[in-house]
């Protein structure tokens, strides 16, 4: 697998493999949409699939941020927890996707020069415990849990719009 003209091996390979894998079956989820079944609630949950891919994107973008700058630069821009897991007016499943690419690469291209063992405290939130730092591997691992929790949210939200199985 080639990454800024790298060949990767060892334990970056293996974490862009299971990133790539996860990517894959949301990726996959999505395939053959409208704009209007991207969009669509299927269940009570707030969740649609293109709000997921959105919000994959922005996560793993943002946890990125962190590997390489810290808290600081994680929080550098304002994020909206709501409009995050919708689609909104004028977003389209094409631009979304799009979006999911390009933050794709630049993680993919990041994992190549990183030092895995390299550590930042995390932000200051209720859901982290304080004090504790992560190196950029266990945010790798957070990013692979986080896009593989949200592969089966949008298996679930796909099979109830239209019956379609992702991963079962």
């Amino acid at each position: 697998m080639s990454v800024s003209n790298q060949v990767l091996t060892g334990e970056r390979a293996d974490l862009l493999a299971a990133l790539r894998r996860h990517r894959g079956f949301l990726r996959q989820t999505v395939q053959g949409l409208t704009d209007e079944q991207a969009a669509t609630r299927s269940t009570v949950s707030e969740l649609c699939l293109g709000g997921l891919i959105k919000h994959v994107a922005t996560t793993e973008e943002r946890w990125l941020w962190f590997a390489v700058g810290g808290a600081e630069a994680m929080q550098r821009e304002p994020i909206d927890w709501f409009g995050q897991f919708r689609m909104g007016d004028g977003e389209t499943l094409a631009g979304l996707l799009a979006e999911f690419d390009r933050v794709a690469e630049a993680t993919d291209a990041l994992v190549a020069t990183l030092d895995l063992n390299s550590a930042h405290p995390l932000p200051t939130a209720p859901w982290f415990e304080p004090g504790v730092s992560w190196s950029v591997r266990r945010v790798l691992l957070h990013v692979i849990a986080e896009t593989a929790q949200h592969a089966g949210h949008a298996d679930i939200i796909r099979e109830a719009i239209d019956g379609a199985k992702t991963m079962g």
